[in-house]
């Protein structure tokens, strides 16, 4: 199938080229639109923050992700006549603000600070950010700032264009350089660029379009930019090199390109596959904020694969035998020298880089469990403070301290606490209009309040008989609750939880009344305990197709089993040196990292989807070569040293541009993308080392014949071990 594709390719090259080109075009327009569609919402559908928030809008006419938070800066908070006045200045500029209205000016230490309640959802209340900043100047007046998510969300979206950049000025040059190193000076570099500029546009232009259909996170182009960047490179780089190995064996150019197609192409498309499993599984976690990741990492080995099947061979063909060949070997400067000069060079020179690869594996299987026990050894303990790992759903502290809605916060955490600009909402529905005012409820509701500012956590909870806490029909009720710390910290965590567990309870509601714990502390408790509540699902998921997969790739049994726990155990390494990182904070200074008490909960889940399917690309291009060597002598130590001499230069430098790529990520300002970038970058730089070079040769070794064993096969039984 994968000849009559590319034949195919080829025949209709021309038109192929005009497809990707426009494609490319039309992905960087949409680019330059994307990030107006984009939000982080941790919203969970059907919790009950989600129902909550429907009360919340549908009876108060507000979202606690779409309200302002406006601070201004005063010498004497108490001076009524200014507060008048400024309350008056808040009242006018929240008719900028479709849906908006003012709450009363509340006072801290050296400030005034007031809500402006909307209806919108944080996609759209962020547009009307700079027109409520207009509302509100006045040079006159004391200095106002303005916080709250949607204002955040604002002023975040040109923070992660800018970080975008950055990232690229990193892993392009080094992507480049190992290139360089890799195939020599020649036009063959060029490819990976070609056809990773693109597989990225290409992606984007379809996550521009499915933007108008679903809720996006804003960190989608920056994941889809960065790890497009490492996936197609890579991809193409590995094609590349085939393709000058059957140029070498004397095959015209487009027999050439189709043989490439055969064989690393097929290897490609599997690996893609593999990723693309990974990731897809994460569009069933019943989380839209984790789906929305997921579609973004889906889409990218999706139009790699794509690009490799059509474009690759394209490219591949244009270039030619001329724009691929690779420096002159030692051997073939031999060739060419008179025999008086030739025999001076050693002929050794002709397989030193190869050869050191043939005899590290050689090194390996004759020592395998000695390698076995150094490389478990070292992936095991960097995977013991994995068991340290605390989650949060987000953290205002993350985020880049110069932004004027983190000035807001900041200067609002200091005067009243972190909790003052993300309260939690205790929703109260008693069941029938005028129900709320009733002495029963009303009762109810004073021993909710005392029993809340019982647990230390609970820094003032307001309620009353007002607008602003009895709806109209006087069906519902409210109380809020301002903690002491950040909405996502581990005892805000735990004050949501009390209060839904003890709090409500012992307040003794009349029977029929419904209490809903919302806000964005409640809501962030809810997309942990979703999103966790199915993880084991969508491991024991990815496992079991990636095994099938990789069986069928492979035709072996043992081979994907242990790629499997290899997997496992690096995604482990990668949480425990998350923890050794951000929270112990080892190198985090160095670095330039933020040191968190924890780590963003859509990390670990990312990351597990992420590296169980890029590993995947390293182990499948080494054993499917090592699999070509079998079926053509079944000699498993020669297999081993020929796959491992074949691949190794070349999955060492895709696994330093897949670090680089990823390297980007951390060269940013907001500590949840930090956190990923180094995870998925320290996690390539183990599998491409520990796990590439030491485990997988070493456990080679150690199954002999029994690598190659399918039941119903019988490849392991038809020739006697072979030892080196």
């Amino acid at each position: 199938m994968l000849e009559r594709t590319t034949r195919a390719a080829l025949r209709f090259r021309f038109v192929v080229l005009v497809f990707w080109v426009a494609l490319a075009v039309v992905g960087a327009v949409c680019s330059t639109r994307l990030p107006a569609l984009l939000s982080n919402s941790f919203a969970v559908p059907g919790s009950d923050a989600d129902r909550a928030q429907s009360v919340l809008v549908g009876a108060f006419g507000e979202r606690t992700d779409g309200a302002f938070t406006v601070v201004f800066t005063v010498r004497h908070p108490s001076d009524q006549a200014q507060r008048a006045r400024l309350q008056q200045r808040l009242v006018a500029a929240a008719r900028v603000v479709p849906s908006g209205h003012a709450r009363q000016l509340r006072s801290g230490n050296g400030v005034l600070y007031g809500d402006i309640a909307t209806t919108l959802d944080l996609q759209h209340a962020k547009a009307v950010t700079p027109a409520l900043r207009l509302a509100l100047a006045d040079p006159g007046g004391p200095p106002v700032e303005v916080t709250g998510q949607p204002a955040i969300q604002h002023d975040l979206d040109p923070v992660l264009a800018a970080d975008l950049r950055r990232g690229e000025a990193i892993a392009l040059p080094i992507a480049l350089l190992v290139l360089l190193l890799a195939l020599g000076v020649s036009f063959a570099v060029a490819i990976p660029f070609l056809f990773a500029a693109c597989s990225i546009a290409g992606t984007l232009a379809v996550v521009y379009a499915l933007a108008h259909a679903m809720a996006l996170t804003s960190y989608v182009a920056n994941l889809v930019e960065l790890i497009g960047i490492g996936l197609a490179i890579d991809y193409s780089l590995l094609v590349v090199n085939r393709f000058r190995d059957e140029l070498e064996r004397g095959l015209a150019t487009d027999d050439a390109v189709v043989r490439t197609m055969a064989t690393a192409g097929r290897a490609v498309v599997f690996s893609g596959l593999t990723v693309a499993v990974g990731l897809a599984l994460l569009l069933f976690v019943p989380v839209p904020f984790v789906r929305s990741m997921g579609v973004g990492g889906l889409l990218v080995p999706l139009v790699s694969i794509a690009a490799a099947l059509t474009l690759q061979p394209v490219l591949l063909s244009l270039f030619g035998r001329r724009g691929v060949r690779r420096a002159p070997t030692a051997a073939a400067v031999r060739a060419r020298l008179p025999e008086r000069l030739a025999r001076r060079l050693p002929a050794a020179a002709a397989t030193v880089e190869s050869g050191c690869w043939a005899r590290l594996a050689r090194a390996i299987m004759r020592r395998p469990v000695v390698y076995l026990a150094l490389g478990g050894t070292l992936l095991v303990a960097a995977a013991v403070p994995s068991v340290f790992l605390r989650l949060t759903p987000a953290s205002l502290a993350g985020l880049p301290p110069a932004l004027e809605s983190v000035r807001g916060y900041t200067q609002l955490r200091d005067a009243v606490g972190p909790g003052a600009i993300t309260p939690l909402h205790v929703v109260v529905d008693a069941g029938r209009p005028g129900a709320a005012r009733t002495k029963p409820v009303r009762a109810a509701l004073d021993r909710l309040a005392d029993g809340i500012l019982r647990n230390r956590e609970a820094y003032v909870v307001a309620t009353g008989t007002d607008a602003a806490y009895v709806d109209r029909s006087g069906r519902y009720a409210q109380l809020v609750v301002v903690g002491r710390h950040e909405y996502g910290d581990g005892v805000t965590q735990r004050l949501v939880r009390s209060i839904r567990r003890d709090a409500v309870p012992r307040a003794a509601f009349p029977a029929g009344t419904r209490v809903l714990v919302g806000g964005t502390p409640a809501q962030g408790v809810d997309f942990l305990s979703r999103a966790y509540g199915s993880f084991p699902w969508l491991i024991l998921a990815v496992i079991g197709i990636t095994f099938a997969v990789l069986v069928r790739a492979f035709r072996s049994l043992l081979l994907p089993l242990k790629a499997v726990i290899l997997n496992l155990l690096s995604v482990a390494a990668a949480c425990g040196l998350l923890v050794i990182v951000f929270h112990w904070g080892v190198g985090a200074d160095v670095l330039g990292l933020y040191r968190m008490d924890q780590i963003e909960g859509w990390i670990p889940i990312f990351l597990f989807a992420t590296l169980f399917g890029v590993s995947m690309d390293y182990e499948v291009f080494m054993v499917m070569r090592m699999r070509e060597a079998w079926d053509e002598v079944p000699d498993n130590a020669r297999a081993v040293a020929h796959g491992l001499e074949r691949t190794g230069r070349i999955v060492t430098a895709a696994a330093a541009i897949m670090v680089a790529a990823f390297s980007g990520f951390a060269a940013g300002r907001v500590a949840g993308l930090q956190e990923f970038g180094v995870g998925l970058a320290l996690a390539v730089f183990i599998d491409a080392t520990v796990v590439r070079i030491l485990l997988v040769p070493s456990l080679m070794a150690i199954f002999d014949r029994y690598n190659w064993w399918l039941p119903g096969k019988g490849e392991g039984r038809r020739s006697a071990p072979h030892h080196s």
